[in-house]
């Protein structure tokens, strides 16, 4: 997994509440299990029509927006089913950050195993960084994960939270193998001893 330090871009905006996870990647698109390819069906039904050409209006289709690293949504983002492809969909898509005043609880969790922040703020904050973001291309936002700041274009700082354990393994990119790979020494310790102590396991 890619390590998560310091993430300076574009962030589009996506006021919208209970943006759920059929919505972030929808099911037709959950038949692979490779977490790479899905990123040009990140909001599917809401960026192409029923031909599969491009919605103009869609923010992710304006040239603005089309390298956003960041994402500013509503209330509840990630809400729905726990299908992980959602945070595949939009790691695949470029995207690193997420800001919202809150989120489903399986969504956050997965974010964090797959390489993406996601950063809850107080609603207020939250507007500070809509309209930063509908700035365009004009305005890039810096997350500093170390620090655990959100810096706008004009050098306002909005202080968040994190866990300190998952703020460790973003920062070291770490997922749960990784994780598991720290302790091989140990792992191999203990299966030689106890390959010693029980052959006939």
């Amino acid at each position: 997994m890619d390590k998560f330090e310091k993430l300076s871009g574009v962030a589009a905006p996506m006021p919208l509440i209970n943006v759920d996870t059929d919505m972030i990647i929808p099911k037709q698109f959950l038949k692979t299990i490779k977490r790479s390819g899905l990123g040009v069906n990140l909001f599917d039904e809401m960026r192409y029509d029923d031909d599969g050409q491009e919605i103009p209006d869609f923010v992710l289709n304006q040239p603005a927006y089309r390298d956003a690293e960041i994402l500013v949504a509503g209330d509840n983002f990630g809400c729905g089913s726990s299908r992980e492809h959602a945070p595949w969909a939009i790691k695949d898509f470029g995207i690193r950050c997420v800001i919202a005043p809150s989120f489903a609880d399986i969504f956050h969790n997965n974010c964090f195993k797959n390489g993406i922040l996601p950063i809850a703020l107080p609603q207020e904050q939250v507007d500070i960084l809509m309209t930063e973001a509908q700035k365009g291309s004009n305005a890039r936002i810096e997350v500093d994960l170390e620090a655990q700041t959100v810096t706008t274009s004009d050098g306002d700082v909005i202080a968040f939270e994190v866990d300190p354990f998952k703020k460790h393994c973003l920062l070291e990119g770490l997922d749960d193998i990784g994780l598991t790979m720290e302790k091989s020494a140990a792992i191999d310790s203990f299966e030689a001893t106890a390959g010693t102590m029980r052959p006939w396991v």
